[in-house]
């Protein structure tokens, strides 16, 4: 069974910190030529007088070395969502800087740029936050094909049946609401409930914040999850061969079974058919002589 791992975000913070201010990315930015990232006011700063990155020592550009930096949206999206808070201090600080000073462009002119992004629109979570999701069950691409004739006719009922709604915790795991929906419907322990995003199973050590951040959902509803039930695999167990009865020697297989058992290093007692070579020669089986075959 998979086991969850928790990383420290200290262990992290190299790879999420500019070198310049010691603080985490806030509008992260990099460096074409090497691709160091900084904060985006911090390497505009330092290249008005340097031209070489703070880093590497690497040219970033001859004359003009704004042009050799671009915007790292991705970075600064994976910087929110790790550090906790991050996001709604920033968006703050915007807001109250524009408030004192009204005059001032925004250079964008964005809602980002000024503030006014919430953590819902943005998609960030937290692990105590309380999520709005919608279960129903899955329909295969050939179930869906087959009912979207008649409601394109308008002889089914457009509206949607067997679905439900659910607030759980961000930091729910898929394994606990498949334990939840299995005592929901009673299902019987020779099958498993998989939940899933649209076509895809979904990992059970999944949480809900994981599945908001891994897939597009931008919170603008619940999150759609489905689930469907199927057998569960059972692990096939090999049938153990009989050991033959001493001194007895009725069939091939037993043969076979006693020189493995004395290829093994154990002993056999079934009586093994002499070879041609041993014609004439005197046998003893277990101390006891044998005659010889004639």
């Amino acid at each position: 069974m998979h086991r969850t791992t928790r990383i420290k975000i200290t262990e992290l913070n190299p790879h999420l910190m500019c070198a310049l201010c010691g603080g985490y990315f806030i509008d992260a930015t990099t460096i074409v030529e090497c691709l160091h990232s900084f904060c985006k006011t911090c390497i505009v700063r330092y290249l008005e007088t340097n031209k070489y990155c703070p880093m590497c020592d690497v040219q970033v550009h001859k004359t003009r070395p704004l042009l050799s930096i671009r915007s790292d949206k991705t970075l600064q999206d994976i910087v929110y969502k790790l550090v906790p808070g991050l996001f709604k201090d920033e968006m703050k600080r915007r807001r109250d800087f524009y408030a004192a000073y009204p005059l001032t462009e925004v250079p964008n002119g964005s809602n980002e740029d000024r503030g006014e992004v919430l953590e819902q629109e943005k998609g960030a979570l937290s692990d105590d936050e309380i999520v709005s999701l919608s279960i129903e069950f899955y329909e295969g691409a050939r179930d869906r094909d087959e009912k979207k004739g008649p409601l394109e006719n308008g002889d089914g009922d457009k509206e949607k049946t067997g679905v439900r709604f659910l607030r759980c915790p961000a930091a729910m795991t898929v394994m606990h609401l498949a334990k939840f929906l299995r005592n929901k419907m009673d299902v019987p322990s020779k099958y498993k409930v998989e939940v899933l995003y649209e076509d895809e199973p979904l990992k059970e050590y999944y949480t809900l914040m994981d599945i908001a951040y891994i897939y597009p959902w931008r919170r603008n509803g619940p999150l759609p999850l489905k689930y469907r039930v199927q057998p569960a695999c059972k692990r096939l167990t090999l049938a153990t061969v009989p050991t033959p009865s001493e001194g007895t020697n009725t069939s091939g297989a037993s043969e076979s079974s006693g020189a493995t058992t004395a290829a093994n290093g154990g002993t056999s007692n079934c009586l093994q058919t002499p070879s041609s070579t041993s014609r004439g020669r005197k046998m003893t089986v277990n101390g006891a002589p044998v005659p010889p075959l004639t």
